[in-house]
């Protein structure tokens, strides 16, 4: 492998791949450090913490969950979920708990996200990044869900989040 692009956040790579049929072809990678997506809960999963969240590359604010990339290689997840959680939304949680992964794109990307659930909430304070533009607002979740449903949720780490809860708290005996 060949280092491309050396960044803060990720790296870009070209690796030599063998084709099925034969043959070779450079292929490029962006090897990610992974993140974390919190889904902050309050009132027994009645109500969640979204934050709206400026986001430079597209040069607007998206409605989203908590999240953040991992800082170092081997960081724990959770502990990064409680960091993050802090940070961006001012809660501590009492409970942090795992609730799946996901690769964001596989196609081209190493990051895997790991979910976390948060409850028993204590606001505390939000302790931004110099760069980072957010908001925070508690919605009901129901409401979440319904802003998924006519596109006022557009990022695809919150919209697997809030449906796969959904889906398990519709399908748990």
């Amino acid at each position: 492998m060949k280092s491309l692009l050396k960044c803060h956040k990720f790296e870009v790579f070209t690796k030599p791949i063998r084709l099925p049929g034969g043959g070779q072809r450079a292929y490029e990678i962006v090897a990610h450090p992974g993140a974390v997506v919190i889904l902050p809960l309050l009132d027994g999963g009645r109500r969640v913490v979204l934050i709206r969240n400026y986001r430079y590359a597209i040069e607007r604010e998206l409605w989203e969950l908590p999240a953040g990339t991992l800082d170092q290689p081997g960081e724990d997840p959770r502990e990064a979920a409680g960091r993050e959680l802090e940070e961006e939304t001012g809660y501590q949680a009492g409970e942090m708990r795992a609730f799946g992964r996901f690769y964001t794109s596989p196609g081209f990307m190493t990051e895997l996200i790991q979910v976390f659930v948060a409850a028993d909430l204590k606001e505390t304070r939000q302790r931004l990044e110099a760069t980072e533009q957010i908001r925070v607002e508690v919605v009901d979740f129901a409401e979440a869900i319904r802003m998924i449903r006519d596109g006022r949720i557009e990022d695809a780490k919150t919209i697997v989040t809030l449906l796969k809860w959904d889906l398990e708290q519709r399908t748990s005996p």
